[in-house]
């Protein structure tokens, strides 16, 4: 009870105190081999890194805590969440700069590493391609812990593959070439398994287990 204003108007005043919260977000971004497709400059990478620069500048705005963890199959940086514009070009900075270290994918590596390093509930933004296996309990975990948004990084290359007959295929992660035939069903088959069905399959988990989902095209304005 406010016994000053109380004594003053005579009637019962009460104050009311509302708890300040800080907000952490972090940015969790796969930057392994399999996100460098799509045009020059556009790449399912560059589309990753231009959205994680955007976010970190809106959330520091809005005096959020920002970190950042960008992983390929081992962890590439870890930037500790802290406030101010110079933080925001600090991890800007690690996401252009950085050479990643491995080509590879390991988003049940990336999930843990996040988990043992951010304690606090946190809104986890997570950018990738989410072309992986066997992932999803940890990223249920983490759902639970955490606020957590996918953001589906996709390519309309990866799907769009015309029949050429038998051609070379580059595999960036492993560094690697074989011979498949473009125009055969299996293909087409492994192709539509692989990139539509997954990405169906993860929306469907994320509304299940309420974690916000957005898939992002490489050739759409975000």
């Amino acid at each position: 009870i406010d016994w000053r204003a109380t004594a003053k108007y005579d009637e019962t005043f009460v104050k009311v105190y509302k708890e300040t919260k800080e907000q952490s977000v972090y940015l969790l971004v796969d930057i392994s081999a399999s996100q460098q497709i799509g045009k020059p400059g556009q790449q399912k990478i560059d589309i990753g890194k231009e959205i994680a620069g955007v976010l970190s500048l809106v959330a520091l705005r809005e005096s959020s805590q920002v970190g950042l963890i960008s992983y390929s199959d081992v962890k590439e940086k870890y930037v500790r969440a802290a406030k101010g514009n110079k933080h925001a070009y600090e991890i800007i900075a690690a996401l252009y700069d950085h050479k990643p270290n491995s080509t590879k994918t390991d988003l049940n590596k990336a999930i843990i590493y996040t988990l043992n390093a951010v304690k606090r509930r946190s809104v986890i933004i997570f950018i990738s391609d989410f072309i992986d296996e066997d992932y999803y309990d940890n990223l249920k975990a983490m759902a639970k812990r955490h606020d957590l948004v996918v953001l589906h990084i996709s390519d309309k290359r990866e799907t769009n593959i015309p029949s050429l007959g038998i051609v070379p295929i580059y595999d960036k992660e492993n560094n690697s070439s074989k011979w498949v035939n473009t125009s055969s069903g299996f293909f087409r088959r492994s192709i539509n398994k692989t990139y539509v069905d997954k990405a169906q399959d993860l929306e469907s988990f994320c509304k299940k287990h309420q974690i916000n989902y957005l898939d992002i095209d490489t050739e759409e304005d975000y």
